[in-house]
């Protein structure tokens, strides 16, 4: 009889540690199944990082089906970088300059599939793919996996009694690709950016005319889109040129932040092969653009009932719990932008007078706003439309952060005060001009040390402040052109 070490190194590493669900295991097996039945021959496994960009390798579909149960190595200096994909961590050092032995001298952890998420891509001839958790050799998930961090929001929340529920509205910019850039003296650390010009001049706002003019390329996109089975609902012209939105129907738990990663992923992978550059950058750098946002939807469901949470029974516009939370996204506003709004770039967005707020307050059906109540008594589609993120955002951190500033306000009742009906006038806590100030923010919430764990805050902190000294030691184009010749 074999003994019980035995019998455990004949089982896979998600048997040995107990990584899936039932429904895991069978939603595998369709995954063996589609690609036996669509022969393919690879299959991309990739993981979310700490920006939200999608990492990983690609593996023979003879192996997939192994591979998908017992891991693809990844160098853990991955979960070290800052956007230019620099290293800020002394990762050769003692504890890695995490404090932790398994990140130490650049060491590998693991990527294990979650079949649930996998994909037959529509683009890539013969190519699968799927969505992966990361996990060290002993079994323990990684504390820096963003994915991780927001099932434990979802947690958490469940054991208050509800579920989560999120709708989708992400702009974005497609341009024609004129110059990709790949002469060797482009090849820089951050490489230069492509050149391109526009697919429409923009400027006519929701016009049949300007979506017709763009409608080939979309028309790829939206086919592609379906085909991954994302809850796309409507494709639209936005007002800056080159501009456009994509909605989804709202989707529970983890799935609106899934659908948001391979939706991004995807539109950049369909365009650049077709000769176009996809971009969910806030505010690029082009004569005449428009800034993006991505606004969330978002409502508690009542877990058993399945009822809205937010729905008023009187004459209220939301109901008690309803008010609570968003006097939470009120309150820890200022801290949430480092993740609903991660870059430098997308502060220069919060303009007055620019359907984007700059400022702390909510209102009825205003889109001036940052948090816009939708619905009202007996309606089941109520919901909080927050309008502070960026489409660069990691949807993982976007959507943590809301259940956790929520959460907070629930949990002390605090009041969102009134509707501010004239929001570019309305005295209130004005938002960070500035990534640096959202940090200082950040640094001062203890709702987030407690919701996050105070490790991953000083983890992402110490990201940021990476990014934020390289670009405060380069001289911008503004100061050679206002001192070089003055002076």
């Amino acid at each position: 009889m074999a003994s019980s070490k035995e019998r455990s190194a004949g089982l896979s590493f998600v048997e040995r540690h107990g990584l899936w669900s039932d429904e895991q295991f069978a939603a595998a097996a369709a995954a063996e199944k589609l690609i036996e039945e669509h022969q393919l021959e690879v299959v991309r496994m990739s993981f979310a990082d700490q920006h939200g960009i999608l990492r990983g390798k690609t593996v023979m579909a003879s192996d997939a089906a192994r591979v998908m149960r017992n891991g693809c190595s990844m160098t853990s200096t991955l979960l070290a970088k800052d956007t230019a994909h620099k290293t800020v961590f002394p990762v050769f050092t003692p504890g890695g300059g995490f404090g932790m032995p398994e990140m130490e001298g650049a060491a590998d952890f693991l990527m294990i599939a979650d079949p649930g998420t996998f994909r037959v891509l529509p683009w890539a001839p013969k190519t699968g793919w799927v969505l992966c958790d990361i996990y060290f050799g002993n079994g323990q998930p990684v504390p820096f996996s963003t994915r991780h961090l927001y099932r434990q929001a979802l947690r958490r929340l469940s054991d208050a009694g509800f579920d989560y529920l999120a709708g989708l509205e992400v702009e974005f910019h497609i341009f024609k690709l004129d110059n990709p850039r790949l002469d060797p003296a482009d090849a820089t650390w951050p490489g230069e950016p492509p050149q391109v010009s526009f697919i429409s001049p923009g400027y006519q706002y929701l016009t049949e005319t300007r979506f017709d003019q763009i409608e080939p390329i979309l028309e790829t996109v939206r086919r592609d889109v379906l085909a991954l089975c994302l809850p796309l609902r409507s494709v639209e012209i936005e007002l800056g040129p080159s501009q456009c939105e994509f909605t989804f129907h709202p989707q529970v738990g983890l799935a609106p932040a899934d659908t948001m990663m391979l939706f991004r992923s995807a539109v950049k992978q369909i365009c650049r092969r077709l000769g176009y550059h996809a971009s969910f950058m806030c505010r690029p750098r082009i004569p005449n653009v428009m800034s993006s946002g991505w606004h969330l939807h978002q409502s508690l469901r009542e877990r058993g009932a399945g009822g809205n949470a937010f729905v008023s029974n009187d004459k209220e516009l939301l109901s008690p719990l309803g008010r609570h939370f968003l006097a939470g996204l009120l309150a820890h506003a200022r801290a949430a932008t480092v993740f609903t709004t991660p870059t430098i770039n997308g502060y220069k967005r919060y303009r007055a007078y620019a359907l984007a707020p700059d400022r702390v307050i909510w209102g009825r059906d205003n889109r001036g706003v940052m948090i816009r109540v939708l619905g009202g008594p007996g309606d089941a589609a109520t919901r909080l439309e927050n309008r502070v993120g960026e489409p660069a955002a990691n949807p993982y951190l976007y959507m943590a952060s809301q259940i956790v500033a929520g959460l907070d306000g629930v949990a002390r009742k605090l009041d969102p005060g009134p509707s501010a009906d004239t929001p570019y006038e309305t005295a209130a806590p004005l938002l960070p001009k500035s990534l640096d100030e959202a940090l200082a923010a950040l640094r001062d919430d203890a709702c987030f040390a407690e919701g996050f764990g105070q490790s991953f805050i000083d983890y992402y902190m110490r990201i940021k402040q990476g990014e934020l000294a390289r670009y405060q030691s380069e001289v911008t184009e503004w100061e050679q052109k206002e001192y070089f010749e003055l002076f």
